[in-house]
């Protein structure tokens, strides 16, 4: 029996994915996909089946476990940010190689306008290169409709489908309507071996047959129920709108005005061609980088008036915004729906108990007699320490450079250097790094600062917690250069003289500032009082 429920992008898309009989999720946490994880490893029904849904270390992890999954039979569905996708990208365009056997869904939750990002890129090119088909809903009901799509797809088509969603599509709530949840695939391995074993000769006829699949794919986005073509009967403007993006035509769109929605890709060539043979020019409006836009300049060719992003009418960069598409589409003196205005800004910052203000407390105190030192920080709630009053680190590039910057960096002649990584993000990408510089004995001082959580996403379960010591020993780290300490001012004295006493070896040294997120002891807390009250 279908009922409502209000629900964010995110959840709706968790939700669907349960519906439609899935079997496993595999993730790591990443604003913004993170809470359709969380929202499976809550959920009644997720519980009642057994539905595998524990955080990986990695995304390049979470790809492959998910392609074992969809091996055996069962339906897997695979969530990161944006960036996640460079870190699967090996996993990733393998398994269109491969194909699948139960559906496999990929979702790519993408920032344009990078609220808590290092870049804007957009997740659909690796669609697109991969040749898999693509999806991008435009409302929350789509976000859940589109799930049992996209899994019956994926096993339509024996490939991986790559869903995309944007930061205010997954953070945003509407009403849903569901419907009765499919029962999960049974256990069914592919015994087609050949598939599977990318030795170059099986992969050539794999790939082969992959580019065979691309006139079905294409034939499947032109006959889509999610790609819809309303000609209004006049000529002028006709617009080309993708994901949230669409909304934001909506809610300015004159009634002369012929519009085609897309939420399924490969780009239906037939039906740009039918709105163009209706307009004089068209309007390309699609948050992100300009992917339809380029491939409806290849479609229509030059000599069709083809605007969007590339040509100024809608910002080059950023998100896209109600008011923006309202002054492409020549609507003005309406509502203005932008940024609020005469506030003061508020820089974000540690939290006050932090453990990691201790440790740039520490960091700092030493380096005022090391003036030519450099650190090089890493992606976590830490990296706030580059802002005032800390103003610590020199660098944030991408997970896991931290210590392969630091290694660069000696190998050049540097010294001192330091690398500041998250516990989270040393198991991400981290690990290799510094088996790097074990191997090469550079002189670089780590710290791997420990909390003992994912923070900065919201406290998931961190992969190496309590394991690190172990791990950096194993990777080669001397015992006589591993340090734990607990970074309390009452401590300061200790952790200065550790990181002093570090700086001046030649060699790698890893000191490990352990303590509790503030967030989540807080949480525990209060767990912990709530059930005394019960």
């Amino acid at each position: 029996m279908a009922e409502k429920r209000l629900l964010l992008g995110d959840e709706a898309v968790a939700l669907g994915a349960l519906y439609a009989g899935l079997s496993g999720v595999y993730a790591y946490p990443g604003t913004p996909s993170t809470e359709i994880t969380e929202f499976i490893q809550k959920d009644p029904l997720s519980k009642e089946r057994g539905v595998r849904s524990r955080w990986c270390t990695n995304e390049k992890t979470a790809m492959e476990a998910a392609l074992g999954m969809s091996y055996a039979g069962k339906r897997a569905l695979v969530c990161m940010k944006h960036v996640g996708m460079n870190v699967c990208a090996d996993a990733f365009v393998n398994a269109a190689i491969t194909g699948v056997n139960g559906g496999l869904v990929v979702l790519a939750a993408d920032d344009p306008s990078m609220h808590s990002s290092q870049n804007e890129q957009d997740s659909r090119f690796y669609g697109k290169f991969a040749l898999i088909p693509i999806l991008e809903p435009s409302t929350q009901q789509e976000c859940f409709d589109m799930q049992a799509y996209a899994f019956d797809l994926s096993e339509r088509l024996r490939l991986p489908v790559l869903m995309r969603i944007v930061t205010r599509l997954a953070h945003s709530r509407a009403a849903v309507e569901t419907g009765v949840p499919r029962s999960q695939n049974e256990l069914n391995p592919d015994n087609e071996r050949t598939r599977w074993v990318l030795l170059p000769g099986n992969a050539r006829r794999q790939y082969a047959a992959l580019v065979g699949k691309i006139p079905e794919t294409e034939q499947c986005a032109q006959e889509s129920p999610y790609n819809t073509l309303r000609l209004s009967g006049r000529r002028g403007l006709g617009v080309i709108a993708s994901g949230i993006g669409y909304n934001y035509v909506l809610e300015n769109l004159p009634e002369d005005v012929s519009v085609l929605k897309v939420s399924q890709y490969p780009l239906p060539a037939g039906q740009v061609r039918a709105l163009a043979s209706a307009s004089d020019e068209i309007l390309v409006v699609e948050d992100g980088q300009p992917f339809i836009e380029e491939q409806v300049r290849g479609i229509l060719g030059a000599g069709y008036p083809v605007s969007g992003r590339l040509t100024g009418r809608l910002p080059r960069t950023g998100e896209l915004d109600p008011d923006c598409v309202a002054k492409a589409l020549g609507r003005t003196g309406g509502p203005v729906h932008g940024p609020a205005r005469n506030l003061a800004p508020r820089p974000p910052q540690l939290c006050q108990g932090c453990g990691h203000r201790d440790v740039y407390t520490a960091l700092n105190q030493v380096l005022a007699d090391y003036p030519e030192a450099r650190v090089f920080g890493d992606i976590g709630c830490y990296t706030l320490g580059a802002l005032p009053p800390y103003r610590a680190i020199d660098s944030c590039v991408d997970m896991g450079a931290s210590i392969t910057m630091a290694k660069g960096a000696a190998d050049a002649g540097m010294h001192p250097v330091v690398a500041v990584i998250g516990d989270s993000t040393f198991t991400h990408s981290g690990m290799t790094s510094l088996l790097d510089a074990v191997n090469d004995n550079a002189a670089i001082t780590v710290i791997l600062s420990d909390n003992l959580t994912t923070a900065m996403t919201g406290g998931q379960d961190s992969a190496g917690t309590h394991k690190f010591e172990a791990i950096c020993l194993a990777l080669g780290v001397e015992r006589d250069h591993l340090h734990v300490v607990v970074p309390l001012p009452k401590n300061m004295e200790e952790i200065t003289r550790t990181i002093r006493k570090e700086l001046e070896y030649k060699g790698v040294s890893v000191i490990i500032p352990q303590r509790e997120c503030m967030q989540t002891l807080a949480r525990k807390q209060r767990l912990k009082q709530a059930q005394k009250q019960q």
